[in-house]
């Protein structure tokens, strides 16, 4: 069951599949300039998502592996904040870090033992399979709303 869902948890993030664009091709090419579109005043913008992507996939992981020791290298929980400056370095750092998260949680994954997968996840009411597809459900609808951004920019 392990490698199925880690299967579903890399095409919705960065492989081949026949839903369409994953998460991370759903930002590939993007300048900071796009990413910090809005649609409307006080609605999230790509580079938010990309943030929000992250953090989540840091959560799902830290249940998984039940260590509340873990935190995320950047401050706030949920909707972390833009940084400073939000230049093309910025960009690229917090591309790398949506990289550098999703492979820390795909390792843990890989390694996750079937006989955990239907127990309930730490701090939480869902089971450990449950964090497991649904973060990848979460990857994809997110991926949508990017390409949706990124359509309405175009108009």
């Amino acid at each position: 069951m392990t490698p199925l869902l880690l299967d579903i948890v890399d095409q919705a993030f960065d492989h081949r599949a026949w839903h369409g664009t994953p998460l991370w091709g759903s930002i590939r090419g993007l300048t900071p300039r796009q990413a910090l579109w809005r649609p409307a005043p006080g609605r999230h913008n790509i580079w938010e998502i990309v943030l929000h992507t992250a953090y989540w996939k840091y959560i799902v992981r830290r249940r998984l592996v039940r260590d509340p020791s873990l935190t995320f290298p950047r401050p706030g929980a949920n909707w972390p904040r833009l940084p400073d400056r939000c230049d093309a370095t910025a960009w690229r750092r917090d591309g790398a870090l949506l990289r550098e998260q999703h492979h820390l949680l795909r390792e843990v994954i890989r390694r996750f033992p079937d006989s955990r997968l239907r127990r309930r996840g730490w701090r939480s009411t869902w089971t450990n399979a449950q964090h497991i597809y649904g973060i990848a459900s979460h990857d994809l609808y997110h991926a949508g709303q990017i390409q949706l951004l990124k359509r309405l920019q175009r108009r």
